[in-house]
């Protein structure tokens, strides 16, 4: 077993490499003893199963379950849809846990699982207690669990139709669900309110035929904002491979990065909830911070990651939280988990009642010079080490923050942040700056310093 597929908030790995039919038993055995209920009695834990569309899934859906099965769980098999579908059935099943079979945005090759214990992400300490308890050996439970078949997929949909108040509007949309599973969810949810709907790749398909199921990655984007442009439409939508990340596009086929898109989501909250937490994460812009705060909110700035992100909220009591990766977390009227499909319908709402373009409303945030994510590859081995080190020497540079890898803000408001990717060989960068020259100044001196670094890492594992 390679540890490294326990990573901060999930579990994960090439499908076929990394997470064998043993392994994955194993993991059904641990989580069936991890997430016994506290009311005792002798009964196993009530577990939620959901997967997503990819082409491992059933393989490792079956393999899970029997582990979970001899560990003594009952498994309600809730089918096949987006990671807040699982969510939604946790709660509205009142499970002692959940999986989510996923491999979110990564490629189709990989795959995975998200947890949860009761209502609350599982993620950190548990993932590697989890991680302990799977190499310590053979886990059964005192009696056999069972499996029961709980469709979800239309309650979901339900929920989400109540949820929103978008009734006769007038509003075109296109619709990217990248082949992913959010799909026919999204666009039986969406039709239900009479929206004129121009849908793209809403079919399930895990081979992922038409573009890869990202919509962070701008090249994805790309049929969205010429099917906008073509289409005449008020707004296109995409979605990741599970439906947990939104990707925007306004009506002039320009991508609405999800700092903005928090800041538009803080402005209509603070209206009818004057003075609430919301949370941003490190990558996101400080024009979006100060926003918040100009418009009377409390802003907090916290570390990426969905599992992170929703235990800060709970601390902090805040009632919404987002990341530019388009993880948007609704407390305010929701459950407080990521959705994307209820984050569209927020957006659209938003739209519907302003009956103003989505760039007419986002006109007055200011808007600086700033890069997207910058994802440089480096090995899961050593890529914590290397920002370890950049952190270091970024020391000095200006008012450094190391809440989530490094962030350092210089004397005149530019910034650069330096981040390990928690769900890949990746290290993430971002920059902003008060003009282009300065950009482009500040992000070469800081990818050359991470260059370097690496290159020094790098050499002294080949020796």
């Amino acid at each position: 077993m390679s540890r490294q597929v326990f990573r901060e908030y999930d579990i994960r790995g090439v499908a076929d490499r990394d997470l064998t039919d043993e392994l994955v038993n194993a993991i059904g055995r641990g989580l069936a003893r991890m997430l016994r209920p506290a009311r005792g009695g002798g009964s196993g834990p009530r577990i939620a199963v959901a997967r997503d569309c990819r082409l491992s899934g059933p393989r490792l859906f079956e393999a899970l379950l029997h582990g979970l099965v001899v560990g003594g769980a009952d498994v309600m098999d809730v089918g096949v849809g987006p990671t807040p579908m699982l969510y939604f059935s946790v709660h509205q099943l009142d499970a002692d846990g959940g999986v989510m079979i996923t491999g979110s945005h990564n490629p189709g090759e990989d795959n995975g699982f998200k947890i949860m214990r009761g209502k609350a992400s599982f993620f950190g300490d548990d993932l590697q207690a989890l991680a302990s308890l799977v190499e310590s050996g053979p886990l059964i439970g005192d009696a056999r669990g069972s499996i029961q078949t709980v469709p979800m997929l239309d309650a979901y949909v339900e929920r989400l139709r109540t949820a929103v108040q978008l009734n006769d509007v007038e509003l075109k949309v296109v619709v990217d669900a990248g082949n992913g599973s959010a799909g026919p969810a999204g666009v039986k949810a969406l039709r239900s309110f009479g929206l004129s709907l121009v849908p793209l790749f809403c079919t399930m398909d895990g081979t992922f035929p038409n573009h890869h199921p990202d919509p962070t990655v701008p090249e994805n984007l790309e049929t969205l904002i010429e099917t906008v442009k073509r289409e005449k439409a008020d707004v296109g939508i995409a979605w990741d491979g599970d439906g947990d990340r939104l990707g925007v596009v306004d009506s002039d086929g320009e991508i609405v990065w999800g700092d903005r898109l928090l800041a538009l989501f803080a402005r209509d909250l603070l209206r009818a909830r004057p003075g609430s937490t919301v949370i941003g994460e490190v990558k996101c812009s400080q024009a979006m911070f100060d926003d918040i705060a100009r418009h009377g909110g409390r802003p907090i700035m916290w570390k990426t990651g969905h599992s992170l992100i929703k235990a800060k909220m709970k601390i902090e009591q805040a009632l919404l939280a987002g990341e530019m990766s388009g993880h948007f977390f609704f407390a305010d009227r929701y459950y407080g988990y990521d959705d994307a499909i209820y984050a569209a319908l927020r957006l659209l709402e938003i739209l519907a009642r302003e009956r103003r373009s989505l760039g007419e409303l986002l006109s007055d945030l200011p808007r600086g010079h700033a890069t997207p994510e910058i994802r440089v590859s480096c090995p899961d081995a050593f890529k914590f080490q290397v920002v370890d080190r950049v952190r270091d020497a970024m020391r000095g540079m200006g008012e450094l923050s190391d809440i989530d890898g490094a962030r350092v803000r210089f004397s005149d408001g530019a910034w650069a942040l330096v981040r390990a990717s928690n769900t890949g060989p990746v290290i993430v960068l971002r920059f902003e700056a008060p003009s282009e020259s300065r950009l482009r100044e500040i992000r070469g001196q800081i990818e050359t310093l991470l260059e370097k670094t690496r290159a020094e890492l790098e050499g002294g594992a080949e020796r």
